[in-house]
């Protein structure tokens, strides 16, 4: 084990080299969009986006498109899994001229990539590793991923933000070691650096974070350094990803799965799938050139459709987080812990108005709806426990969730922290290229590299190289944080009472900043609804969720489900499991009126709904009987 001389003599020996490698990297100018195929192709897309009457095209249109696609008129690209990734392969190909289509068998976000810890982080821990293990290319995971941080904040400026985060140090040599560790963490940065880190003493950092604990056991808060990362409303970047794509001319397609695939009789090269619609039952065939695998954690159960043999190439790994009241964490202000007394990282970050901490990392069995065991519940409270001034209770768990992170494989690994979360492409049968591992940041740069694979394996022609560097998503084009000042002057929330009349309410500030940022320049359209159709009631008390999202996101955003709208148009089912129960009736009420469902299938919602919020072990719906923090 590395001495405490031997640790700050490597930090500063690595601090030298990434400041070469920082200023090469800062010195390379920006290549023009004019000079990667920007130009006309990239503002004729951005029209499409902006157009203030553009509408993404009915699910039932999409569906005709991927039905259209046949053997002699094919797709280029035929994208499985509508995560992060998998939207981001559909915008990334549509973008370069390419005919795309997109199936993800739940909902768009429906897995990992709506279960993330909400961070668009460079990797402070990967750089850590880089220093110690004299490690280059953990070095260049950290260079790539502060690089695309910035890019997914610039592309969706409603849904991310910068946000500081506290390091509690509690002798002097964690008060040095953090502070020049946080300092190479800024240089490596570069340009892309989001604000400087800085040292705060005991007496200033309780200011910042009142219910942060200056004693603890047999220990002192000395101070803390805080330094800066990005966070984001995860699905909701995800849904605008799949809408980005399908303005931008792909054929997205949600609730409809990949039963088989489509072979040539001569070759055995994958030409396209077999496709179940899971809303209607109907199956079709859809003909690509390429069909690109970004199923998250079942892309091996994808990969074996195409050969039974196929080797395994992800290793799941299972983190739990949980969702606490306000008044753990203020606003604007995350605490992260990088080693607990077992080793682990430990956080806690406010988000839409409430807190989220975890997090676990451990081996877990891939299955559709994961849970959080109580013993994962409890080791976060013990953990956060021993920071805090204020009693941590179990019965305080708003919500609690638990994701699978497909890491990429590594044989040789004896468990996942070791495991590179770099990804990892690949074509292991002709014309299913795989993309696995990675992580939220690095989605768009993931995306680039399975597009170049699909176009080296179907020798697509595309009409342009890669625009998404350059590309606000929905909603982004023209925001500010002042947007939701309009909103709040020029409309009036109407409700209808349990009488049927309708009365005037205020858009008050909370509901305005609430719809200016989960949809952009878009939430006027939001407003709208809420004012002329009488849906501007809340759906939940103390959450600034109103009636008119359900009607938009069913029309604007294939919105199929009340799952769908609990879980990942809104983050009701993730912030308050109890709350989002409470609001099933009139969500289900507006959804069916949206779809025409009839009586039978309300009910069927209204039961998958509740069996899917039963996975979140918020405190009612969990035994805890003999756990430390009641």
């Amino acid at each position: 084990m590395a001495t405490a001389g031997t640790r700050l003599r490597r930090l500063a020996g690595i601090a030298a080299a990434a400041a070469t490698a920082s200023a090469c990297t800062s010195l390379t100018p920006s290549i023009a969009s004019s000079d990667r195929g920007g130009g006309p192709a990239l503002d004729a897309v951005r029209r499409r986006i902006v157009d203030p009457n553009a509408a993404v095209p009915p699910r039932a249109v999409q569906e005709s498109a991927l039905i259209g696609a046949s053997s002699a008129n094919p797709l280029d690209i035929l994208v499985i899994g509508g995560g992060a990734t998998g939207c981001g392969v559909a915008l990334d190909a549509t973008t370069r001229g390419l005919r795309v289509g997109l199936v993800e068998r739940e909902d768009f976000s429906s897995g990992t990539s709506s279960r993330s810890t909400k961070l668009i982080h460079g990797g402070v821990r990967y750089l850590e590793k880089a220093v110690f293990n004299l490690d280059y290319g953990q070095l260049k995971l950290v260079f790539h991923a502060l690089e695309e941080r910035k890019q997914v904040i610039e592309n969706a400026p409603h849904l991310c933000h910068a946000l500081p985060c506290m390091t509690p140090c509690f002798n002097w040599f964690e008060v040095v070691y953090f502070w020049m560790g946080l300092k190479l963490y800024d240089l490596v940065a570069g340009a892309r650096l989001l604000h400087l880190s800085r040292y705060y003493s005991a007496q200033e950092s309780v200011e910042l974070f009142p219910t942060l604990a200056r004693k603890g056991k047999d220990k002192v808060l000395k101070g803390t350094v805080v330094y800066y990362d990005g966070q984001m409303n995860d699905s909701r970047l995800n849904v605008g990803l799949a809408c980005t794509a399908a303005l931008a001319g792909a054929a997205v397609l949600n609730h409809a799965e990949v039963v088989s695939f489509l072979k040539d009789e001569v070759g055995d090269r994958i030409i396209g799938a077999r496709i179940r619609d899971n809303l209607s039952g109907q199956e079709f065939d859809t003909y690509a050139k390429v069909v690109v695998n970004a199923a998250g954690p079942f892309c091996d159960a994808v990969r074996k459709m195409a050969k039974v043999d196929a080797q395994p190439m992800i290793c799941p790994s299972s983190g739990v987080h949980i969702v606490l009241p306000d008044y753990y964490s203020p606003e604007g202000m995350g605490l992260i812990v990088p080693k607990t007394k077992d080793g682990r990282v430990i956080f806690m970050l406010p988000w839409l108005g409430r807190t989220v901490a975890g997090t676990t990392d451990s081996n877990t069995t891939i299955t559709m709806l994961p849970e959080p065991h109580e013993d994962e519940i409890q080791f976060i409270l013990d953990a956060i426990c021993d920071y805090l001034n204020v009693k941590v209770r179990r019965t305080d768990v708003l919500s609690a969730w638990s994701g699978i992170r497909p890491l990429a494989m590594d044989p040789s690994a004896k468990n996942t922290e070791s495991i590179s979360r770099d990804h990892v492409v690949c074509e292991d049968h002709p014309g299913l290229v795989t993309i696995t591992g990675g992580k939220w940041t690095t989605y768009r740069s993931m995306a680039e590299d399975a597009v170049n694979a699909a176009i080296q394996s179907g020798r697509l022609k595309p009409a342009n190289e890669c625009l998404t560097s350059y590309l606000r998503l929905v909603g982004g084009e023209g925001w500010d944080p002042a947007s939701f000042t309009v909103l709040a002057q020029q409309y009036v929330r109407m409700k209808r009472t349990s009488v049927g009349k309708v009365v005037p309410g205020v858009m008050d500030t909370t509901a305005a900043k609430h719809l200016s940022r989960a949809y952009g320049t878009f939430a006027e359209r939001v407003a709208t609804i809420a004012q002329d159709e009488g849906l501007g009631k809340r759906l939940a008390h103390g959450y600034p969720f109103l009636e008119a999202e359900v009607a938009y996101c069913a029309r604007y955003e294939y919105c199929e489900s009340a799952v769908d709208f609990i879980a990942r148009r809104s983050r009701l089912a993730f912030l308050d499991t109890d709350a989002a129960g409470r609001a099933l009736p009139r969500v289900i009420e507006i959804l069916a009126t949206e779809h025409q469902w009839d009586r039978s299938r309300k009910k069927q919602e209204l039961q998958k709904a509740k069996e899917f919020l039963e996975t979140f072990k918020s405190s009612r719906n969990a035994q805890f009987h003999d756990g430390k923090h009641k």
